[in-house]
C-alpha cells in the first residue's frame, strides 16, 4: 500500500527520507522548525548538507520554566532576548557534553559550529512560546509551480538520532506547492520573531564545553585532582578550634575526621589504621562528633573495647563533653547487648581481635553492625555506621581482612569500587597464601606475597582505610610544621638488633633428643593421644561430635607447638608445661584403668583426678551435664584399640623428659639467661645507649616473666616490676602508667621501676614511652603481637630520638623444627605489603615501605600519596586562585593529547556514575586496565609549563573501550549477584535447606517473608555464620530424619537469631536501586591520550 506517511520503521526512517530528498533534489534551501535540536545528531545529515547554500534552524525552548519560576516570584512572565539567546546556548552546551563519545558525532558538532561562523547555518530560537511542531522544507534556488520545486516534511520527529532512526515517530512528506508555500510562510513568520543567536556567541559553546582544545595536560591533571577529592579540597582546620584544653588542633588528624566521615557516608564503615602512637581514639571521637553534628540528636554510639582500654575511651570522651549518651562494652559481652537497633555508629577498637568469622564473638559482632538503626538518617537509610580501629588489622591471612570488612559490607552485595563480591575477590588470594605459607623458598614466598597483597590493596585497603605513618607526616609540609608548633617529637626505629645464644654441647644432646620426642609421632617421639581421646571413640560415639579426627589431630598440634615455643622462651617454662602435660596424660591412663574415662572441655579434670577426688568431679558433671552437652562419661571398651597403649607410650617418653631436664636447674647454666643478662647490662640499659635506663621486656609466657624478675634479681638488678593477665589490676595499672606512661603530667609521675617484665596483657592500648628500648624475649606466633609491643614505646610525644628493638632469635635447632624466625618474617611482610610501615621490627629479611596510601615507590617515597595530592592541590588554590578557579570550571570530558608519556600511542581515561569511580590505562591494542587512583594520578601528572599537542587519532576509540569495559563490569556484578552457580558449597547447601524449609505448610505469611529474607541475606553474603548454621541443621536433617514441620520449625527458630528485617534501607531490597544506578553511561570526567 502507497503512502505519504512513515514512522521509522521496516527502514522507512526519517533519515533514509532525507537521505533520498538530499540525493535526488538539488536542495538550496533548507529550514527546520524543531522543539529540539541536537548537534549532535548533526553527523548523520551533515554530508548532505554541503550541496545546501541556506540552511535556517528555528528551535523552542523551555519556556514553562521561565514562567513557573515568575509565577513562584509574583513577577509578569516575559524573557528579554538575552535570556533567550542564554537558554538556547545551554540547551547546545548540555547536548554537546552528553552526546555520545565518538569521533564522527564530535565531528559533525564541531562541522555545525563551523558552518554557523560562516554564515551558511543560521540559527535562531523563538522567544515566546514552546515550540511542538516539526517542519522540514527542502527548496530548490528558484521557486516554480512544477513538480519538484520543494518539499516539506512534518510530524513529530526532532533532528535527533533518535529521531532521525531510532524512536517510533509518525510523519508525512507533502510535496504540492500549495502544501510548501504554506509551511514556508508559517516558518518567515515564526523566523522573523525569532532571537538570532549569533555566531560569536555559538562559538563560545565550543570553548565552554569539551570541544575546547586549549586544555593543557597540567590543566587535565589538576581537573582530575580536584573532581577526585572533591569537597575535601575546601577543608578549613580552623573549623575545629573548639577542641578540650590538652589536644592540639594537628592537621594530619583533622584531615583524617573529614575523609572518616567521607568513608562512612559512602561505604558504611572503615579502617582507621594509622600506625601506631598517632592518636586514634581521639580522632575516633572526632570522627564520632561530626557524625552526630550530622545525624540529629537522637545519635547513639557504643564503643566496643578491650577491657584495659575502657578507660582511656572514657577519659578521652568525657573531656570532648560530648551531647550525645555513649556507651562501652568489652569485646567478649557483645551477647549482652539487648537492643543494638539503638545505635547509629559502632567504633570497634583493636578491631583485629574480630579478625576470625569462625568465633561467636565475630557472630555477634556482625549481627550487631547488621541490625539496622531505629532512627533513619538524613538520607533515609537505616544501616549501621561502622568504625573498625586498628593499627595492625592484619594477622596474617588475606581473610583477615575480608572478615573485617564485611562486618560493614555484605560478602556478595559490595559497593566498593570494582569489588562487588568480598567473597569471590578474596578466594584465589587466599588459596595463593597457603601455599606460600608451605613454600621452602623464603625469598620466592616473600616476593608472591607482595603481589598478591598488592592487588589487596589496591582494591579493598585503599578506598576503606585511613592510615598514615611517621613518615607520611614528615614529608608533608603542612603537617609537618603543625607538629613542630606544637613541640611534638616522632622518634626514628633503628634496625632490629639480634641476640643469639649458643647451646654447649650436652645441652645441645638433649635440646636435640626433646625436639626428636616433642615433633616426631611415631615410637621415637609423642603421640599426644592425651588431647585426641575423641578420634578413638568408636565410631557410634565418635558420630556425636562434630569433625572430630580434625579437632582432635588440631588439639594435638596446638600442644606440640606450645611445648616447643615454651622451649625456645624458657628452659623453665618448658619444665613447668613437661610437669603439666605429664600430670594430665597420668590422669587420663588413671581414668582408663578406674573404667570411667571423663571428658569435659570446661572443667579442670586432671586437677580433679591427681587430688583424689574424682567423686567430687562426678558430682559436679552430672549437674553441668544438663546445659553442656560437651561434658560425657565413657568406658574404656568405647575407644577402639591402640588409645591406652599409646597414652601409655607418651607416659614413658615424658618422664625420661621429665627426669633429664631435672639435672638443668642451675640457672647459671641457661645460655640464653647468661647472654640475656650480659646484653642487659653492656646494651640495653647503659646510660651510652639508654638515657633514661627504662627497658620493657616482653614474653609470651607468664612462667617466663615470673623467671626473669626472679633471676634478674638474683644478679643484683633491681627496680622491676612484672606484670600478666593474673596480676593486671586497677591499682597496678596506675603504677606503671606514673613509672612509663609519658603523658603523665611531671608533677604526678613516679620512678619506682626501670624494667617492666609483661606478658601481652601490656601489648595494646597502653603508653610506655618513657622507655625508648623493647626486648622481645621470645618470638610470639602472632605477628600482630609483635607490631602493637613496639607501638608502646614507639607513641607521638615521646622524648627519645630512637626506639631501640632487641629479639632473641630462635637457635638454629628450634629454627629447623617450627621455623619461627620464617613464619614471624612471613607474617610481618604479608602486614608490610598490604598496609605499609615506617620500620623494619624483627628482620632486615622484611621489606617495607608505606606504599603512598601507600605508596610503593621505595624507602624515600614512603608516604601516603593521596595526602601528598590533597595538599597540592590546596596549596595550588592558595598559590593561584584564579587558576584553580578556571580549572575548576573546566567542562567534564576536558581532554588533551600528550607528545610522551605512559602508555605510548595509549590513554588514560576517569570514568564514573553514581556507583563506582572507575580508572583506565587504555593501551595501542585498546587493551584496558582497570587501575587505581594513583596509579591514574602518576600517568596524568604533568608540569605547569608542558603544552599539549592535537588529539591523537587513536583517542576516540581508546576511550570508547574505556566505556565497554566499565559498563561490561557492571553488567557482569548483576549476572554475578544474581547467579546461584557462583556461590560456594556452604552457599548452596544454605539455600537449598531454606528451600526445605519454605516447603512446610503451617507458613503464615510474615515466615515465608523471614525465610525469603534468610534467602537474600545468604546470597548477598550479609552473615558468615548464617550458612554455617544453616549447613549444620540440614546435616543434623540428615541424621536423625526430622519432619518437614520439625524442619520447617527448626529453621524459622535459625533465622530469628539474625537481623533479617531488611537491611535497613527504606526500599523493600538496595540491590535493584544499585544496580539500576550502575547501569547508567558513565560520565567522562577527564580523559588523555598519548602519541
Amino acid at each position: 500500500m502507497s503512502t505519504k506517511f512513515f514512522t521509522n520503521a521496516d527502514e522507512n526512517t526519517l533519515l533514509k527520507k532525507l537521505t533520498g530528498i538530499f540525493q535526488y533534489m538539488q536542495v538550496y534551501h533548507f529550514d527546520a522548525l524543531v522543539g529540539y535540536f541536537r548537534a549532535s545528531g548533526y553527523f548523520r545529515i551533515q554530508d548532505y548538507m554541503q550541496q545546501v547554500s541556506k540552511v535556517r534552524i528555528l528551535v523552542g525552548i523551555d519556556v514553562d520554566k521561565h514562567t513557573a519560576d515568575a509565577v513562584r516570584k509574583g513577577l509578569q512572565f516575559g524573557l528579554h532576548n538575552a535570556d533567550v539567546i542564554d537558554e538556547a546556548i545551554k540547551a547546545l552546551k548540555i547536548d554537546i557534553q552528553k552526546a555520545a563519545y565518538t569521533k564522527e558525532i564530535e565531528d559533525g558538532m564541531v562541522r555545525f559550529i563551523q558552518e554557523i561562523g560562516s554564515g551558511r547555518i543560521e540559527l535562531r530560537a523563538h522567544p515566546s512560546k514552546n515550540i511542538h511542531a516539526k517542519v522540514y522544507i527542502f527548496r530548490q534556488e528558484h521557486e516554480h509551480e512544477h513538480a519538484g520545486w520543494g518539499s516539506v516534511i512534518t510530524g513529530s520527529s526532532n533532528l535527533t538520532e533518535s529521531g532521525l532512526e531510532r524512536n517510533f515517530e509518525f510523519n508525512v512528506e507533502l510535496r504540492d506547492h500549495d502544501d510548501v508555500k504554506f509551511a514556508l510562510a508559517t516558518f518567515e513568520t515564526l523566523w522573523a520573531d525569532g532571537v538570532a543567536i549569533s555566531a560569536p556567541k555559538v562559538q563560545e559553546v565550543k570553548q565552554e564545553t569539551y570541544l575546547n582544545d586549549s586544555f593543557t595536560p597540567f590543566e587535565v591533571y589538576m581537573k582530575f585532582l580536584i573532581e577526585h577529592f572533591g569537597k575535601s579540597i575546601d577543608f578549613d582546620p580552623n573549623n575545629y578550634k573548639d577542641l578540650p584544653p590538652g589536644f592540639a588542633t594537628l592537621r594530619y588528624q583533622i584531615d583524617a575526621v573529614e575523609e572518616g566521615f567521607e568513608k562512612l557516608r559512602r561505604y558504611n564503615g572503615f579502617f582507621l589504621s594509622d600506625v601506631v602512637g598517632l592518636g586514634k581514639t581521639v580522632v575516633g571521637t572526632m570522627i564520632a562528633k561530626k557524625f552526630a553534628i550530622h545525624n540529629g540528636l537522637l545519635t547513639r554510639v557504643l564503643v566496643v573495647h578491650p577491657p584495659p582500654l575502657r578507660r582511656n575511651w572514657e577519659d578521652t570522651i568525657n573531656r570532648f563533653n560530648l551531647r550525645f549518651p555513649v556507651d562501652y562494652i568489652s569485646c567478649g559481652s557483645l551477647h549482652k547487648v539487648k537492643h543494638p537497633e539503638n545505635y547509629d555508629l559502632i567504633i570497634v577498637d583493636e578491631a583485629h581481635k574480630f579478625r576470625s568469622d569462625t568465633t561467636d564473638m565475630f557472630d555477634n559482632l556482625q549481627r550487631l553492625c547488621k541490625t539496622p538503626r531505629r532512627n533513619a538518617g538524613p538520607d533515609g537509610s537505616r544501616v549501621k555506621k561502622v568504625m573498625l580501629i586498628s593499627a595492625t588489622p592484619l594477622n596474617n591471612r588475606p581473610e583477615d581482612i575480608r572478615n573485617l570488612v564485611i562486618l560493614f559490607q555484605d560478602g556478595r552485595n559490595s559497593n566498593i569500587d570494582s569489588v562487588p563480591n568480598i567473597i569471590s575477590f578474596f578466594r584465589p588470594h587466599i588459596d595463593m597464601f597457603n601455599r606460600m605459607r608451605k613454600e621452602q623458598d623464603r625469598k620466592k614466598a616473600l616476593a608472591n606475597i607482595r603481589r598478591m597483597y598488592e592487588d589487596i590493596r589496591n582494591k579493598i585497603i585503599k578506598p576503606l582505610t585511613i592510615r598514615r605513618t611517621r613518615t607520611d607526616l614528615e614529608k608533608n609540609e603542612a603537617y609537618w610544621q603543625d607538629i613542630l608548633a606544637q613541640g611534638l617529637n616522632f622518634p626514628k626505629i633503628a634496625p632490629p638488633q639480634p641476640i643469639y645464644y649458643q647451646l654447649g654441647e650436652e645441652l645441645g644432646c638433649l635440646f636435640d633428643d626433646t625436639m626428636k620426642v616433642l615433633r616426631n609421632a611415631n615410637h621415637d617421639g609423642l603421640l599426644y593421644y592425651r588431647y585426641q581421646a575423641i578420634k578413638f571413640l568408636k565410631q557410634d560415639l565418635k558420630k556425636n561430635y562434630d569433625r572430630a579426627d580434625s579437632i582432635a589431630e588440631r588439639l594435638a598440634s596446638i600442644m606440640r607447638i606450645q611445648l616447643v615455643k615454651r622451649l625456645d622462651s624458657s628452659f623453665f617454662a618448658f619444665r613447668n608445661s613437661l610437669a603439666r602435660y605429664r600430670d594430665a596424660n597420668d590422669a587420663m591412663i588413671t581414668m582408663f584403668e578406674r573404667g570411667r574415662v571423663h571428658i569435659a572441655p570446661n572443667l579442670k579434670v586432671n586437677e580433679f583426678i591427681n587430688d583424689g577426688r574424682e567423686d567430687e568431679l562426678m558430682e559436679l558433671m552430672d549437674r553441668m551435664k544438663e546445659t553442656d552437652p560437651a561434658i560425657q562419661t565413657f568406658k574404656p571398651e568405647d575407644f577402639s584399640g591402640g588409645f591406652i597403649e599409646g597414652l601409655q607410650h607418651d607416659q614413658d617418653l615424658i618422664n625420661g623428659l621429665t627426669e633429664r631436664w631435672k639435672h638443668w636447674r642451675d640457672e647459671s647454666k641457661d645460655p640464653k639467661l647468661v647472654e640475656f643478662i650480659a646484653q642487659l647490662r653492656g646494651k640495653m640499659i647503659h646510660p651510652s645507649r639508654n638515657a633514661t635506663s627504662k627497658l620493657v621486656i616482653f614474653s609470651e609466657f607468664k612462667d617466663t616473666t615470673d623467671y626473669l624478675k626472679r633471676e634478674l634479681e638474683k644478679a643484683g638488678i633491681e627496680r622491676i616490676i612484672t606484670v600478666d593477665g593474673h596480676s593486671l589490676d586497677e591499682f597496678r595499672a596506675n603504677v606503671v602508667r606514673k613509672n612509663f606512661d609519658e603523658r603523665v603530667p611531671k608533677g604526678e609521675r613516679e620512678n619506682d621501676y626501670d624494667i617492666l617484665i609483661t606478658t601481652e596483657v601490656l601489648a595494646e592500648g597502653v603508653n610506655l614511652h618513657r622507655s625508648h628500648t623493647i626486648l622481645n624475649y621470645d618470638t610470639p606466633w602472632n605477628s600482630v603481637r609483635l607490631m602493637q609491643r613496639i607501638g608502646r614505646v614507639n607513641r607521638i610525644g615521646t622524648k627519645a630520638k630512637e626506639i631501640h628493638i632487641f629479639n632473641f632469635y630462635p637457635t638454629d635447632k628450634t629454627e629447623d623444627q617450627i621455623a619461627l624466625k620464617h613464619k614471624a618474617i612471613l607474617k610481618l611482610q604479608a602486614f608490610h605489603s598490604a598496609l605499609g610501615e615506617d620500620s623494619q621490627i624483627y628482620s632486615d629479611e622484611e621489606e617495607y615501605g608505606t606504599f603512598g596510601l601507600f605508596d610503593s615507590m621505595g624507602r624515600e617515597e614512603e608516604r601516603d600519596e593521596a595526602v601528598r595530592l590533597l595538599l597540592m592541590v590546596r596549596k595550588f588554590r592558595a598559590d593561584d586562585p584564579e587558576w584553580f578557579k578556571k580549572i575548576e570550571h573546566m567542562p567534564l570530558r576536558a581532554r588533551c593529547g600528550r607528545a610522551n608519556g605512559e602508555p605510548a600511542r595509549g590513554s588514560v581515561a576517569f570514568l564514573k556514575n553514581k556507583m563506582r569511580d572507575g580508572f583506565y590505562r587504555i593501551d595501542s591494542t585498546k587493551f584496558v586496565d582497570e587501575i587505581t587512583f594513583l596509579q591514574c594520578a602518576e600517568l596524568l601528572e604533568a608540569e605547569p609549563e608542558e603544552k599539549s599537542i592535537p588529539l591523537p587519532p587513536h583517542h576516540h576509540v581508546q576511550v570508547g573501550a574505556a566505556i565497554d569495559h566499565y559498563k561490561e563490569a557492571q553488567r557482569e556484578m548483576r549476572e554475578e549477584s544474581r547467579s546461584i552457580e557462583r556461590f560456594g558449597p556452604n552457599e548452596r547447601g544454605a539455600l537449598t535447606m531454606l528451600d526445605l524449609v519454605l516447603r512446610g505448610s503451617l507458613l503464615n505469611e510474615e515466615e515465608k517473608a523471614l525465610v525469603y529474607q534468610g534467602i537474600e541475606a545468604v546470597k548477598h553474603g550479609q552473615f558468615q555464620h548464617l550458612q554455617r548454621d544453616l549447613n549444620a541443621l540440614r546435616r543434623n536433617v540428615k541424621k536423625n530424619s526430622l519432619s518437614v514441620d520439625a524442619l520447617t520449625s527448626a529453621g524459622l527458630r535459625l533465622l530469628k537469631k539474625y537481623p533479617l528485617n531488611g537491611n535497613g534501607n527504606e526500599e523493600e531490597h538496595a540491590l535493584d536501586p544499585l544496580l539500576a544506578a550502575s547501569f547508567e553511561e558513565p560520565a567522562i570526567i577527564i580523559s588523555e591520550t598519548f602519541a
